[in-house]
């Protein structure tokens, strides 16, 4: 027996762009209907964001165990339990796990229904035995791991995001594809636990981000002993469980014990049904405008399977850009400019903004870049974390962009973030005061780079101060 409902928004994935949309609209007064035919919590919870950061900590744990004779304590082994450490992994996701639960929300008064959705019409979906009809719908299924057609993969096991956190048996040699974000998280957290690292990138590992910075991190995990295999793709890959390998297309043969997937992510719309609903498509997900309405009046998309940036706080971002339009009927766009992303390798790796050659081509003469080393900030001597530098792209006294390479980088880019957004001023950055001693004062000494030749080094404030200096009784 099929059942109807009528709902005021419909929310199709409960990831954590859908669950914000969910909280926020029935809260403020919505009929709300959620659809998951999955996990709740989504890729972010499950697969990503949570599980990697949790391995990531084990791996900085064994290190830092590993070379603690620089702060008067001997080192250790640092020997690493890989099933204790998913162990400790599955615990991070459990205790995070009940704030994106069906009881939370049915608590909250969302309908929640397990099930997949389809569209059936430009303004009803089904999900399983039910069809609902809804005044607005957001699709929220967000993305899932994207698996080239190489030859000799599918002859092969191999990990994604999704499988990698379920792994209970140490790789010897774990061969990465990819050197974006997950790969170079993934392979820098393994190399720290014992395991031997190959990354294989067919253009420039970590290539969306400002390159000297880049620099950085791959170096210091070259040092750790990651080889990287840059400039060409793998062609070819062969052999069995234990024993991978994987020829690239200059001939490089590498030879490993695991294989692991991790050249980029595709929108999850096949289930959709999408053109019943007459909503477009591009090859990057759900075509939407700025306000991230599609082709259908009616349906909203947002987070990864909108197409654009995906990172779990765009996600976020966006559900609050639909909340305005779908209950007030205000208007309410998104824009780029001030949402940061990072890499959390150690160093971490993050930017917000235009990087420089992005400001250079924008800007050009009226462009000026401004940088703070780490080495100058006493916490981070401290601390001895003093790799790294920030770099602040400015233009007419306001900035437009800031790349963080060091310890805690993905602190400090909030700052920077709030000031872009806000259309700040480097005067206000410089007049914050921040605690001593704190990393956080890399930020302001950044600001205050950018005043120092204007103050430090002009003749006309030195005449004009010498001259006060003769007037003052």
């Amino acid at each position: 027996m099929t059942n109807r409902i009528k709902t005021d928004v419909l929310i199709i994935g409960a990831g954590s762009g859908g669950l914000s949309v969910a909280a926020g609209a029935v809260q403020m007064g919505a009929d709300v209907t959620l659809l998951e035919g999955h996990k709740m919590g989504g890729d972010c919870l499950n697969y990503g964001c949570v599980p990697s950061k949790a391995l990531i900590k084990t791996g900085k744990t064994a290190h830092a165990q590993q070379r603690s004779a620089q702060y008067g304590v001997e080192n250790a082994a640092g020997t690493v339990d890989y099933a204790a450490a998913k162990d400790h992994v599955a615990d991070v996701i459990s205790q995070i796990a009940p704030v994106d639960s069906v009881e939370r929300f049915e608590g909250l008064g969302v309908r929640v229904i397990r099930e997949y959705g389809r569209f059936i019409s430009d303004k009803e979906v089904q999900a399983g035995d039910t069809i609902i009809t809804a005044r607005r719908i957001v699709v929220a299924t967000g993305s899932s791991p994207l698996v080239p057609p190489i030859p000799g993969l599918n002859d092969v096991p191999y990990e994604t995001n999704e499988t990698l956190f379920d792994l209970r048996e140490k790789p010897e040699h774990i061969i990465i594809i990819g050197g974006g974000p997950i790969g170079i998280e993934m392979a820098q957290a393994h190399v720290r636990m014992g395991c031997k690292v190959t990354v294989i990138e067919g253009d420039r590992a970590l290539g969306k981000d400002d390159p000297e910075l880049a620099e950085v991190v791959l170096q210091t995990m070259r040092d750790e002993g990651v080889a990287f295999e840059e400039g060409s793709n793998a062609a070819k890959i062969s052999g069995e469980a234990g024993a991978i390998t994987v020829e690239t297309e200059v001939g490089r043969v590498i030879k490993g014990s695991h294989l692991m997937m991790a050249v980029g992510r595709k929108s999850n719309i096949e289930r959709l049904d999408l053109d019943k609903a007459g909503v477009e498509t591009t090859k990057a997900g759900i075509k939407v405008d700025d306000s991230l309405r599609s082709s259908n009046r009616r349906v909203y998309a947002i987070g990864d399977v909108a197409g654009g940036l995906q990172f779990t706080h765009v996600a976020g971002y966006h559900a609050g850009v639909v909340i305005r339009s779908i209950l007030f009927g205000l208007p309410s766009k998104t824009k780029l400019h001030h949402i940061p992303w990072v890499t959390y390798a150690a160093p971490e790796l993050a930017q917000v903004g235009l990087t420089e050659a992005q400001a250079q081509e924008e800007h050009g003469d009226k462009l000026e870049v401004v940088r703070f080393h780490y080495n100058h900030n006493d916490r981070a001597i401290a601390e001895r974390q003093t790799k790294g530098f920030i770099k602040v792209m400015v233009v007419k006294g306001r900035p437009v962009g800031a790349s963080i390479v060091g310890h805690q980088a993905g602190e400090l880019i909030t700052l920077w973030s709030l000031a872009l957004v806000n259309n700040m001023k480097m005067s206000q950055i410089a007049a914050m005061v921040a605690p001593y001693p704190t990393i956080s004062e890399i930020n302001k000494r950044a600001a205050g780079a950018y005043f120092s030749p204007r103050l430090f080094e002009s003749a006309l404030v030195k005449t004009v101060v010498r001259a006060v200096q003769r007037l003052l009784p």
